[in-house]
């Protein structure tokens, strides 16, 4: 749904700009008369006193409604739904009884150790049919690698395979029994609690969530029972828990100070990497001097040397973002959708300083770009061609590597290498997809969105290809999604994340034709001053809403939210984190 209204929004874009922005740009003499020229295309042909003008300006501001009613469409036909999350209670107790009971009985994380037991059961039980069935005893190598080796050389000895998964999953029993023992010695301060109707669940929500005020001094006061003093309830703060499957079990007890320490330091490094790495440009800059490029310029093709900066653009900004996921990966988040709502964020962020607003400046870093804050400004608005060539791209190099899956490929063949046996080759062939990474996917698809909405005034040839890009797109999700990955339980804050990131994308347009009406006529020109009251506003409106919560009516979020069943995270004593929707 949310690609569908995207791809209208494009076609009712694509019309008003190719049948009347185009048009106007075309009439315009300021570039060489050459009806071949792509410089005749964009909004750098018309004379600054061209009253012509106001026309950007005006559809750059239409665009922007036609995007919010767009989203606000599609997320009225949403229902968001609250999941199961443990089993039921027995309501006759009472409801600190429950929390008191779960508390300590905590739910263990569900670490690699059980996992690792299973998978070992499993090869266990693949060998014991083996010998039952050709009454030969089967020797491995229990080394990584082991079934590559051909050769048995001291230290990689076989063994026989029953004998050894026996001895294996006796090791993993031995550790889950001390994991098992830890968890009332070191409880993680929360409870997963279940109520069996809406009213109980109205009333406890109501109840911890409801604050009262005396005179300057605001408290929350719930209920009190025989419990309430010992269990400390006055520092609970309750919301609805996720999804189990969207909970990294193994990641909950990492919280607290350690949590913000290591987000602050994985964070820190990545910025300082990327500070002076930001574009890809930097990186082609530093293989020209090595003469790495020189072989495809004595080719002399057009069409070689004028994509091939285009293809390395969209190969480093592949590379690129990868790190920064993995910052996202290491970060331990506590659900999938916290990891997935933070990957998309950071690389939606990162593409789009690296894909669109350095190379329209003529910039390589954000050191550079730093610098020309108190430098000479040298805007460059007529540079379309070459984001023209960058969507091209990514609408066919790049939804085809998202059907090869390339990635998943060489992840898939690494763990069937470092794979001990048969059975364990068996199991990684049987469990070889993974989630959808939503993240990425929605970071990916707004930075090409953005690029095309921006450019959709300056330069609006870019628009038909955008819209090519955004239906591939689609065709290759929604292949994907249906044959190639998991489903993947996450909750609605990344997708109105992503709402949200769509309607960045007309704010830009507005950015990008002040900057070019500053430029050619000045900042007092009426245009510039007319974009420039129009982007005042715009930004007030949104950091009203997103801030205080006014101008709901005029938000491209309109959710309804559906819950089915009532489940609670409490933070207790002494522990105190962010609580999930």
């Amino acid at each position: 749904s949310f690609q569908r209204h995207i791809i209208g929004l494009l076609v009712v874009v694509g019309v008003l700009s190719v049948a009347i922005v185009l048009p106007v740009n075309f009439s315009g003499n300021l570039l060489e008369n050459n009806a071949y020229s792509f410089g005749r295309t964009t909004i750098a042909n018309l004379d600054a006193n061209n009253m012509l003008l106001w026309l950007h300006t005006t559809f750059a501001f239409l665009y922007l409604l036609l995007t919010v009613y767009s989203m606000r469409r599609h997320t009225s036909k949403m229902h968001y739904r609250e999941d199961d999350l443990v089993g039921g209670m027995n309501t006759h107790t009472h409801t600190h009884t429950h929390t008191h009971t779960h508390t300590h009985t905590h739910t263990p994380p569900r670490s690699c150790v059980s996992v690792n037991r299973k998978k070992t059961e499993r090869s266990m039980k693949f060998f014991k049919d083996l010998q039952s069935k050709e009454h030969i005893p089967t020797m491995i190598n229990p080394k990584p690698c082991g079934h590559l080796c051909c050769c048995i050389i001291k230290g990689c000895e076989q063994e026989e395979a029953v004998s050894y998964y026996t001895k294996l999953e006796s090791k993993l029993k031995e550790e889950y029994r001390k994991e098992k023992e830890k968890v009332n010695s070191k409880p993680l301060g929360m409870a997963f609690v279940t109520f069996q109707n809406e009213a109980m669940t109205a009333i406890i929500l109501k109840d911890y969530n409801a604050c009262n005020c005396q005179g300057c001094h605001c408290q929350r006061e719930p209920r009190s029972s025989s419990f309430s003093q010992h269990l400390h309830t006055y520092s609970w703060t309750v919301g609805y828990a996720p999804d189990p499957q969207n909970v990294y079990w193994e990641h909950l007890s990492v919280g607290g100070f350690p949590w913000w320490l290591r987000c602050f330091i994985i964070n820190c490094i990545l910025f300082l990497l990327l500070f002076f790495l930001t574009t890809p440009a930097i990186i082609i800059s530093t293989m020209d001097k090595f003469n790495v490029t020189k072989p495809v310029e004595y080719l002399n093709n057009p069409i070689v040397t004028q994509f091939f900066p285009t293809l390395l653009l969209w190969a480093f900004s592949a590379l690129l973002p990868t790190i920064v996921y993995y910052s996202a990966f290491f970060e331990a988040h506590w659900t999938r959708s916290g990891e997935n709502r933070t990957t998309m964020h950071k690389c939606y962020t990162f593409l789009i300083f690296m894909v669109l607003l350095l190379p329209s400046l003529g910039l390589s870093s954000l050191d550079v770009f730093f610098r020309w804050l108190f430098d000479k400004c040298v805007f460059l608005p007529d540079n379309g061609a070459f984001f023209v060539n960058y969507v091209i791209a990514s609408a066919f190099i790049g939804n085809a590597m998202d059907l090869l899956r390339i990635p998943g490929l060489l992840m898939y063949m690494t763990r069937l290498c470092l794979a001990r046996s048969a059975a364990e080759r068996r199991n990684v062939k049987r469990h070889q997809a993974y989630e959808f990474q939503f993240g990425a996917a929605y970071a990916w698809m707004m930075c090409v969105f953005t690029v095309v909405m921006t450019y959709s005034i300056t330069c609006p040839i870019i628009v038909p290809f955008g819209l090519m890009y955004m239906l591939l797109k689609h065709l290759a999700d929604r292949y994907n999604m249906y044959y190639a990955y998991l489903p993947s339980k996450l909750d609605k804050k990344i997708h109105s994340g992503a709402v949200n990131q769509v309607v960045a994308a007309p704010i830009l347009c507005l950015f990008w034709l002040l900057f070019f009406s500053t430029l050619r006529t000045g900042f007092s020109a009426p245009t510039s001053m007319f974009t420039f009251i129009v982007l005042i506003i715009t930004i007030i409106v949104c950091l009203s809403h997103v801030c205080f919560g006014h101008f709901k009516y005029l938000s491209a979020h309109n959710y309804k939210v559906k819950h089915t069943s009532y489940y609670f995270i409490s933070q207790l004593q002494g522990k105190k984190h962010t609580s999930y929707l």
